[in-house]
């Protein structure tokens, strides 16, 4: 058993080995709270976390960790556009940002730090790298020196003298404008902390350098985000960590972008689609299943037609489910094992689209084992598919999806109290043989979005892709 994965750094696939045998480290850059999370954002921990479910299927221990940036540029100036204090656009969004993952299946991280509570280790992070040379402050701001590192922009694949990196607003005093500022100098009306060199605030990249060092130590195997983080954030993280005297990340792995014709999915382009209005839309297992099952190294291009597919295809797999829980008589059991073909695909560069195939391959078998009426063939199907389905975190019998609806449970309730009766005047209609009036019935029903199937212990209903 050998789980391959692209590493950024190398530019290649490559055997992963673990800093401490059969335990796995992982930090992950998660979200910057000046806004409420589109689907784009969401994208990049359900990716992690699909990963992290497979090393905990393969029997490690994974400690996981995604932090929050709650002090930023743009949540000053929403701040200052709302006149609303800093923090409490942070802690809007940070629990927009939870409600998202939560809605979606994601299993929480094993700590979610936030870049105001690390200040002290900021600190002397800078303190560490001015010591060693590769710091130094200029009214009020600390920048790092990346002339004194020469494996800066490795990761990128970039080189120094081509490099243009703009400077921010009251950096002064570079000696060279590719310097970035760890640390801010305070302007009026501003948040501010106290440091040796004056009040200010942090910068992005010194935030995760220091929370990670802080976590998960001066070495840890995976380093996560999104390709847009590879510069300047990933590449300024890791001067900052390796000056300091860190190994930092053994492994650096990206995920591609959501994007909308063609661009990338983003609030300052106005072309977002926000996850709390998603799940008003789309059943949030359809939405995982849309956005989890692609190659994380592959772009997405949002439609609409690409979600009603892929809710086609997921209602493939669930009604399968249905159909045996109906034959057994009562849940099926995953099985201790997934086939050994989904196993292989996830161990190559975590590849969910093969393994999404075996998924399809076994529920086709399963429904030919229905056919014939194989009962013991079909629940070992079912057994499979939950064990492989409960990996990607959308095992529709899983207790988080239990009574998942559009407009949540009590709405459900209510709706399936109305539809029983309808389906009550159909199956009289059948009873007398009226089998014009039971169809007429029945279209109805799935003109309306619901999907009808008659099962040994009678008609059931489900909602329809969308």
């Amino acid at each position: 058993m050998t789980i391959r994965l692209y590493d950024t750094n190398a530019r290649q696939i490559r055997d992963f080995t673990p800093l401490t045998p059969g335990c796995v480290s992982i930090y992950l850059c998660g979200a910057t709270v000046q806004a409420a999370p589109h689907i784009g954002h969401v994208r990049s921990y359900l990716n992690f976390d699909i990963l992290r479910r497979w090393f905990q299927y393969r029997g490690y221990e994974v400690t996981f960790i995604r932090n929050v940036t709650d002090i930023d540029d743009k949540i000053i100036a929403k701040a200052a556009d709302q006149g609303r204090p800093w923090w409490s656009i942070g802690y809007e969004n940070e629990r927009a940002f939870n409600d998202g993952y939560n809605a979606l299946g994601c299993l929480p991280p094993t700590y979610e730090p936030r870049a105001t509570g690390h200040i002290t280790e900021m600190v002397e992070m800078m303190r560490g790298l001015i010591e060693r040379g590769h710091a130094y402050e200029a009214d009020g701001n600390v920048y790092f020196d990346v002339r004194s590192f020469p494996e800066y922009l490795q990761l990128s694949n970039q080189e120094l003298d081509n490099l243009l990196q703009p400077s921010g607003e009251g950096e002064t005093g570079k000696r060279d404008q590719r310097d970035f500022a760890m640390w801010k100098a305070a302007k009026p009306g501003e948040p501010s902390w106290e440091t040796p060199w004056g009040r200010g605030r942090p910068g992005w990249h010194l935030e995760c350098s220091a929370m990670a060092h802080k976590y998960l130590g001066s070495a840890f195997d995976i380093h996560g985000g999104g390709i847009d983080l590879i510069f300047p954030h990933h590449e300024n993280e890791i001067a900052q960590a390796k000056g300091y005297g860190d190994e930092f990340a053994r492994y650096w792995l990206h995920n591609a972008w959501v994007t909308m014709s063609g661009e990338k999915m983003s609030k300052s382009l106005g072309n977002s689609v926000l996850v709390s209005e998603m799940v008003k839309q789309w059943r949030p297992i359809v939405l995982r299943y849309y956005l989890g099952t692609p190659h994380y190294r592959s772009m997405i291009e949002y439609s609409e037609e690409a979600l009603r597919e892929a809710g086609s295809a997921f209602a493939r797999i669930e009604g399968f489910v249905q159909r045996v829980v109906d034959l057994a008589g009562g849940a099926v059991d995953p099985a201790p094992e997934v086939p050994l073909a989904f196993a292989e695909a996830m161990d190559d560069d975590l590849g969910v689209p093969q393994a999404l195939a075996v998924i399809h391959t076994t529920v086709r078998q399963g429904n030919s084992a229905l056919a014939a009426d194989d009962k013991e063939a079909a629940v070992a199907r079912l057994a499979e598919v939950r064990a492989m389905l409960g990996v990607l975190g959308l095992d529709p019998l899983d207790p988080h999806w239990a009574g998942e609806s559009d407009r949540g449970e009590d709405l459900h309730g209510v709706v399936d109290g109305l539809v029983r009766l309808v389906l009550d005047q159909r199956e009289a209609a059948r009873s007398r043989k009226d089998w014009a009036t039971a169809d007429a019935i029945r279209d109805q029903l799935n003109q309306s979005g619901l999907v009808i199937e008659d099962s040994p212990t009678g008609p059931r209903w489900t909602l329809g892709p969308r």
